[in-house]
């Protein structure tokens, strides 16, 4: 067990900046006296987040604001500019804002669909890349989204801000301790209260908004108010459902702790009982994953129909041990014992800002990786996609981590990846 002096030490190389170190040339990097210039792409709700998240720090200057949608740039450039008191350019095609030399980082929060082209793209263009979760709409294009980064040497830093967040990296240490001992399951849970979106009918287009392009890779369909701002999240085109919504969040915290990488099986049910509406994703999904090389299992549950917290938390994780248990959420995490006594532990208050500052280390430095890596962000994105195929199929899943295929199962393969729209293909080379 590492020693308080150890422990402090660990904690604060951790959040401070990534501990892996790249193979190869060093990143393309800016002057740590310089800020990185950087532009968000979507700037409707988390986005507008990310916007004035950046905007509010002396390493960074959002130089760019990008929507397909006119209508939210406004608010989103004012935003901004009351932040660091320089207003950015407006720009409504993410590939200009691409092949804009002077932006050094892209920060998307686009819906799951744009997720790995604009990602790659960035790379290609020498950009690095912050991506909101989850890092990919198929586990066919998440790989690719890793081998951009690797090929081109850019810091791409997934969305999931646990894993530069003070309390979660005391409580993932307080696990590396063994101060619970031999954990042998996790449980991650979504558990939270939608809406029911009702049933609408295809529509005009809204005023100001380049659907094509919104659609991008994804099949030409009639405009749907029910497959656009938000509830697209519900739509096997373009989202992942709350699984990879909210989910993946959990999700990779019960990876992270249980030190696992790719399940063998998954299985499970994924059902839709309590919204009657246009909704294709469940609203209730229970999904095992099970890791031979550590002889550990970790369960999913989502509710999104339920209007309370389960032990405390809407989204939570629990590490079951052979000496005690964890329980942990934004709010805080829990240590109970093997005698059923709980420990005090310190109460540190969540914030974005750390991550957002790690990923700034990040494309500052010579060789640094960030703290939620594409690479985690791939493992742990698969992990909600695995599950939405158990859903989709109603069948158990062999999952083979080192090719990333599916044994045994031709129609659950197939939903690995998409076939992509022209002329927003991706192809395989990267």
């Amino acid at each position: 067990m590492r020693t308080t002096k150890e422990r402090r030490a660990f904690l604060k190389e951790t959040a401070a900046a990534a501990t892996l170190a790249l193979s190869g040339p060093a990143f393309a990097k800016a002057s740590a006296n310089e800020q990185v210039r950087i532009a968000v792409i979507g700037v409707r709700g988390r986005g507008r987040g990310l916007a004035t998240g950046f905007a509010g720090l002396k390493e960074s200057v959002v130089t760019h604001i990008c929507d397909v949608d006119r209508s939210q740039i406004a608010a989103a450039v004012k935003g901004v500019a009351e932040r660091q008191k320089t207003e950015p350019k407006a720009e409504t095609d993410l590939r200009r804002l691409i092949d804009d030399k002077s932006i050094d980082a892209v920060a998307i929060a686009t819906p799951d669909h744009w997720h790995a082209p604009a990602t790659i793209w960035a790379c290609q263009a020498g950009k690095h890349v912050y991506v909101e979760k989850p890092a990919s709409h198929n586990v066919w294009e998440g790989r690719k989204m890793v081998e951009a980064a690797r090929k081109h040497d850019r810091v791409v830093q997934l969305g999931t801000q646990s894993r530069s967040a003070p309390g979660y990296l005391e409580m993932i240490e307080t696990l590396r301790a063994g101060k619970i001992g031999k954990v042998h399951m996790a449980k991650a849970w979504n558990s939270q209260l939608r809406r029911d979106i009702g049933r609408k009918a295809d529509s005009g287009v809204p005023d100001g908004v380049d659907y094509d392009l919104w659609l991008g890779p994804a099949p030409a369909r009639p405009f749907n108010v029910n497959r656009f701002h938000s509830t697209w999240h519900w739509n096997w085109d373009y989202g992942t459902g709350d699984m990879g919504n909210d989910g993946v969040h959990d999700l990779d915290i019960a990876r992270w702790g249980l030190g696992a990488r790719s399940p063998s099986v998954v299985a499970g049910m994924g059902t839709k009982l309590f919204f009657q509406d246009d909704q294709e994703i469940p609203d209730t999904q229970i999904i095992t994953f099970t890791f031979p090389e550590t002889k550990q299992v970790l369960v999913f549950e989502q509710r999104i129909w339920s209007p309370y917290v389960q032990e405390g938390n809407e989204n939570g994780v629990a590490f079951y041990g052979t000496e005690g248990y964890i329980i942990a959420g934004r709010a805080g995490w829990r240590l109970i014992m093997r005698d059923n006594k709980e420990e005090k532990v310190p109460t540190r208050k969540f914030s974005d800002v750390p991550h957002f500052v790690n990923f700034l280390e990040c494309v500052k430095s010579s060789g640094k990786r960030p703290n939620a890596d594409i690479e985690e962000g791939h493992l742990s994105s698969t992990l909600a996609h695995l599950g939405n195929i158990v859903a989709r199929t109603g069948r158990q899943l062999t999952w083979d981590g080192a090719t990333e295929t599916i044994r045994g199962d031709t129609e659950a393969g197939a939903l690995l990846r998409r076939s992509y729209r022209k002329p927003f293909e991706l192809s395989g080379a990267v």
